[in-house]
This record gives structure tokens, sequence and C-alpha cells, in this order.
């Protein structure tokens, strides 16, 4: 079994990525192995609702969003993780989360989904509201903890400081595992993923 991390900062090394690292280590310890995935620095164009993935399953613009769609299909569990820019996610993860779900829902529909927040002082809540509705629009089951998923920190250094927030980083990985190990046994005693009614739905972008 395997949890895509996502790190949705501009910063490769920065404050996500010292709570993603906290997950990865303790989702090893539970055998689940991860990858955090850096969406980059350079600019993410938004989607534009043209439809052009429609059938193949990826962007028609090539960048890191194929790339995470491709390591999609073979992961189990996602979480994403954003900066929160102006009390909201990050312009970056927010242009890569809707071209990656238009494009790519495919292959993440019915495994687990968790969103972590990492934020200076304020904002993270609507945060992570901002991004449990990708996940509640994709049929994924989605991944709590003991508190809301965030860390408070200007700095890696300040986030290391945050002893609840780790903590509370650690409990969503020992849930993420948790619920993979539940998944997979359900599937060895030949419990598969409902289908879903298919009717007159819309896309979400226009």
């Amino acid at each position: 079994m395997k949890v895509l991390l996502i790190n949705g900062s501009p910063h490769k090394n920065g404050c996500l990525f010292t709570a993603l690292s906290e997950i990865a280590k303790t989702l090893q310890e539970c055998g689940v192995d991860s990858e955090i995935f850096h969406i980059g620095a350079a600019p993410i164009r938004g989607c534009m609702g043209c439809g052009g993935c429609a059938g193949k399953g990826k962007c028609i613009y090539e960048d890191t969003v194929n790339t995470a769609i491709e390591k999609a299909a073979e992961a189990d569990g996602f979480i994403f993780g954003s900066p929160v820019h102006y009390a909201s996610a990050g312009g970056g993860i927010t242009s890569f989360l809707d071209r990656m779900f238009y494009a790519g829902k495919s292959s993440m529909v019915y495994k687990p989904g968790a969103a972590v927040a990492s934020c200076r002082r304020a904002g993270s809540t609507a945060t992570l509201d901002q991004l449990n509705k990708y996940f509640t629009i994709s049929n994924m089951p989605l991944v709590g903890s003991s508190y809301w998923n965030m860390v408070h920190g200007n700095t890696p250094e300040e986030v290391l400081q945050d002893k609840e927030g780790l903590q509370t980083m650690r409990n969503l990985a020992r849930n993420m595992a948790w619920l993979l190990h539940c998944i997979q046994s359900g599937k060895e005693a030949g419990i598969h993923a409902p289908e879903p009614e298919r009717g007159n739905t819309t896309n979400f972008i226009r």
C-alpha cells in the first residue's frame, strides 16, 4: 500500500514539507509506503474547462499535474497539503487540484483522501474546508485526525515546536493506515466499492 503526499507549497522543504515528513514517517511505522510529491515553484495554469482531457485521463497541458495523475493511478490513498494564503488554499495547489481532479478523477475515486494546512496563524480551517470539497465530490472517503489537520509556524523550525500539530499529523497517518488496511481486508473478503448511479451530472468547472 502507498499514500501519495502532495506538497502544494512553492517551498519544497518548508513548513508543509515538515508536516508531510512527520506523516510519511508514521505511515512507514504502520507498514504503509509513501511518496512526497512537490508541485514545484513554477506557475501552474488553471483549468479552462475545455474538456480536452475527456477520455484521455490526462490534461492537454503537460506539466506536473499529469505527472501526479500518473502517480495517482498507483496510489492507494492521498494527502494533499496547502499553505494558507489570504486565509485560503494557495493559488498553485488550487490550480493544480482543479486540473488533477478534472482530468484524473478516475484514478482517485474510492481511495481515502485527506487535506493538511500549514499556516502562520489563521485561515487553516477555511483552507481545509476548501480542499475537502475535492474528496467529497469524488466518492473518496475523508480521513480525519484528533484535531483539524493543521500545523502552525512561519519556519520549519517553528513547525517542529508545534507539538500538538505534529501529534495531529501522526494521528492522521495512523488513521489513514488503519483505513487502508481495512479496505484491503475488505477486498480480500470479497467486498468491493459500490457502483455510483449514472445520471444527469454536470462538470463542476464552467
